[in-house]
C-alpha cells in the first residue's frame, strides 16, 4: 500500500463525485511565456495570476522545474521552481501548489524532502509533490550534473521517492542505496499535512516509472491523448495488480496546452500569435514544430469542442487536468473564456 491515506481518500472522493479537477500552470519563463514582460515585472505578473487563481475556480497552480528555456536554450529568464513555490505559498491562501514536475536529479532527495516540508508549513499544508526522473540533457550538463543513463535516472527516482516518504513519515531517514545513502538525516518539522505530502509521479515509462507509481503514487501524470491515456492506464492497472495496490487509490492526471477561442478563426489567430512569438526566439522551423503540441489536441478549439474532447477523457478516467495557457502573462481573454464555459461544464 502507498502509506498515503489522505491522497487515496481524495482520489476516491473525486471519482465518486464524477467531476474533473483543474490546475493552472503559471508563466515562469521556461516556455518563453515571459518574453514580452520586462524582468522586473515577472514576479508581479506571476503573483497576480496566482492570486487570481486563488480567488477563482482553480484547485491548484503549478510551475515547471527547469532552469533554461525550451524548446531551445536561449538567454531568456527562467525562474527556479521551489523558490517560486515558497513565494506562492506566502501570497496565496487556498489553491494547492505543485510542480510538474521536480527533477529528482537536481536536488538531493533528503534536501528536497526538507524543502517541500518547509513550503508545506509556509502554505498551511497545500503542497503537492510532483516528481520525475528528468529528461532535459542540456540542462543537466549545463548545471554540472552530468547525465546518467535512463536506467540510472529511474533507479534514482525510485530510491528518492522511498527516501522522501520515509522522511515525511518518520522525520528521520537512512538508506544504504545504490544512488543515495542518507544516514540519520533529520527532516523536521515534518509536513503539516497528515500522512505526508501527496505524491505525483510523472512520466509514462512502462517498465519502471509506472511501476514506481503503482507502488507509491497518489497521482500519476502521463499522456493526455485518448489513445495514450488509455494505453498508459492499462499498464498502470497491470502494475497495480502485480504489487497488490488498489488502482482506485491513484488519481490519473494529464497536462494540456490550451488554445481557445469563441470561433475556430479565433483559435487559429491564437495559434498564429504563439507561432510568431516563438519564431522571434527559436526560429520559424522550430516554432512550426512546436505547434504540433497544440493542433488537434484535447484543449485546443472552441469551448464546445474542448468540452467534448475533455469529456471523453473524463469518461476514460482522466480526473484532473493541469492546463497551460501560453499567453496569460499579457492576455487573459482565453483564460477567462475557459473559466466561463469549459470548467463549469466538466466540474
Amino acid at each position: 500500500m502507498s502509506g498515503h491515506p489522505p491522497g487515496a481518500l481524495r482520489a476516491r472522493s473525486a471519482a465518486r463525485l464524477g467531476r474533473m479537477r483543474f490546475g493552472l500552470f503559471l508563466p515562469q519563463g521556461w516556455r518563453l511565456d515571459l518574453v514580452d514582460v520586462p524582468p522586473a515585472r515577472h514576479w508581479p505578473v506571476i503573483s497576480a495570476l496566482a492570486a487570481r487563481a486563488d480567488a477563482g475556480p482553480w484547485e491548484s497552480v503549478w510551475v515547471y522545474d527547469h532552469m533554461h528555456t525550451a524548446p531551445l536554450t536561449t538567454g531568456e529568464a527562467t525562474h527556479e521552481a521551489w523558490s517560486l513555490m515558497s513565494a506562492l505559498a506566502a501570497v496565496t491562501s487556498r489553491v494547492r501548489l505543485g510542480q510538474m514536475c521536480t527533477c529528482l536529479g537536481y536536488r538531493n532527495p533528503v534536501l528536497l524532502a526538507k524543502i517541500a516540508a518547509t513550503v508545506d508549513h509556509i502554505s498551511g499544508g497545500r503542497v503537492e509533490m510532483g516528481i520525475g526522473a528528468g529528461w532535459y540533457e542540456h540542462e543537466w550538463r549545463a548545471y554540472g550534473y552530468e547525465f546518467p543513463s535512463a536506467g540510472e535516472r529511474l533507479g534514482m527516482l525510485d530510491e528518492g521517492v522511498r527516501i522522501m516518504l520515509e522522511a515525511w513519515r518518520d522525520g528521520v531517514v537512512s538508506l544504504d542505496g545504490e544512488h543515495f545513502r542518507p544516514d540519520g538525516a533529520i527532516v523536521q518539522p515534518r509536513p503539516l499535512q497528515e500522512g505526508g505530502i501527496p505524491l505525483w509521479i510523472a512520466g509514462g515509462g512502462e517498465r519502471k516509472t509506472l511501476l514506481t507509481a503503482a507502488r507509491h503514487a497518489d497521482y500519476t501524470n502521463f499522456d493526455g491523448t485518448p489513445e495514450g491515456f488509455a494505453h498508459k492506464s492499462e499498464v498502470l492497472l497491470r502494475h497495480c495488480a502485480d504489487v497488490g495496490r488498489d488502482p482506485a487509490e491513484i488519481t490519473r492526471t494529464a497536462n494540456y496546452n490550451v488554445a481557445i477561442g469563441e470561433t475556430e478563426r479565433d483559435v487559429a489567430d491564437r495559434l498564429a500569435f504563439l507561432r510568431d512569438r516563438m519564431a522571434r526566439h527559436v526560429g520559424a522551423d522550430e516554432a512550426d514544430r512546436q505547434l504540433g503540441a497544440y493542433r488537434g489536441l484535447p484543449a485546443v478549439g472552441t469551448p464546445e469542442q474542448i468540452v467534448d474532447k475533455l469529456g471523453r477523457l473524463k469518461a476514460m478516467g482522466m480526473e484532473y487536468g493541469i492546463f497551460y495557457f501560453p499567453e496569460i502573462a499579457t492576455d487573459t481573454a482565453g483564460l477567462e473564456l475557459f473559466e466561463r464555459h469549459v470548467m463549469p461544464a466538466l466540474a
